[in-house]
């Protein structure tokens, strides 16, 4: 799913560009994974898993996102590089259709800009405008209390933990949280 591009203003005055992901940013993409995956041990990939995606699968990736109508695949590009991306998605099953997932990611660079909360806000707006989806879900790991706030902030709670759920690269075993936020009809 494709959406209009959406110019704002970050907190410090610059400009922002939150617009869905074209096969010009493949390459950008991997490089901002790999850079923001090695910026915080809260995201679920690691700089080393994002190596080896190529630019043809992320191409790929990236046209399947845009032709379909359960998918959007979202950058915010700010000072001429991408700076985060958020991606919110569902399926067409009977007993599962209603829920659709978000996930989220910014450079530690752009943190407390508003790109986090800007970007929610329109995977909130795609999600209402599904009148099928009544609920939007999304996990944390344990400690990472910035987006909890930022979850929280957008109507999210916590509905569950997964105990054990994710091994740091230390072999700190961690919980993860899960969340709901329920769309209003």
């Amino acid at each position: 799913m494709i959406i209009k591009d959406i110019e704002f203003k970050l907190k410090d005055g610059r400009t922002a560009i939150l617009r869905s992901a074209n096969e010009k940013d493949a390459k950008a993409l991997i490089e901002y994974m790999k850079k923001s995956t090695g910026e915080t041990d809260f995201l679920l990939r690691t700089p080393e898993e994002c190596e080896t995606r190529t630019i043809e699968q992320e191409i790929d990736f990236i046209n399947s996102c845009n032709l379909s109508d359960t998918h959007t695949l979202l950058v915010c590009e700010a000072d001429g590089k991408i700076a985060g991306n958020c991606m919110v998605w569902w399926n067409k099953r009977a007993k599962t259709g209603h829920r659709a997932n978000v996930a989220i990611g910014l450079l530690s660079e752009f943190w407390n800009q508003g790109i986090g909360t800007r970007m929610f806000r329109e995977m909130i707006k795609i999600a209402e405008s599904n009148p099928n989806i009544l609920q939007m879900e999304l996990d944390f790991i344990e400690g990472n209390s910035r987006a909890r706030a930022l979850y929280e902030k957008m109507g999210f709670r916590i509905t569950g933990i997964k105990f054990n759920s994710i091994r740091q690269n230390d072999g700190t075993l961690c919980n993860e949280y899960s969340m709901i936020r329920e769309i209003s009809r």
